[in-house]
Order: structure tokens, then C-alpha cells, then sequence
């Protein structure tokens, strides 16, 4: 799993079916000492602009849809509200 920040939306209106009612977000992954990368990732978790994320990606993230057979590779699972590191 990733921390990554919501930088914004992604609307597709021609898409694969199985991705039709999935909420598609920009996902930073640049927080925590992650190299910075940009992905989209499916939304279950009603996450918004800036918020900090938990991102689930491979395998794991469709377990975490309705559907494992959803085409996805990387989904927001959780919303986090604080970090603490031990430096």
C-alpha cells in the first residue's frame, strides 16, 4: 500500500462497462518517501481534493471492489487522518 494525496478527478465517458460507477481520482504518490508518481485510482472511500489516501494497488485492490474481475490497478481504500514517523 501507498500514502498519496488527491490532486483531482478523472471523468471518462467511454470506458470499459465493468469501470462504469467507479470514481476515478489523480493520486499523488509523493508523501512519506515515495518517489513522485502520479496515478488514477478508483475511489471507494468518498476521498477528496487534497486529502491524504491509502492506496491499495495489484491483486489486493480489486479484492477490495464488489468485483475482482473490475479492471482496475490501484484503488483508494482508506481516508487517513494522521501519519507519525519515527525518525
Amino acid at each position: 500500500m501507498f500514502i498519496g494525496r488527491v490532486k483531482g478527478s478523472l471523468w471518462a465517458t467511454r470506458k470499459a462497462e465493468k469501470l462504469n460507477g467507479l470514481k476515478f481520482l489523480v493520486v499523488e504518490l509523493s508523501e512519506y518517501g515515495n518517489s513522485q508518481q502520479t496515478l488514477v485510482a478508483a475511489d471507494t472511500t468518498g476521498a477528496g481534493l487534497d486529502d491524504l489516501v491509502l492506496v491499495s494497488t495489484g491483486s489486493a485492490a480489486r479484492m477490495s471492489l464488489d468485483d475482482p474481475t473490475i479492471p482496475v490497478d490501484a484503488v483508494i481504500v482508506g481516508i487517513i487522518d494522521s501519519v507519525e514517523l519515527n525518525e
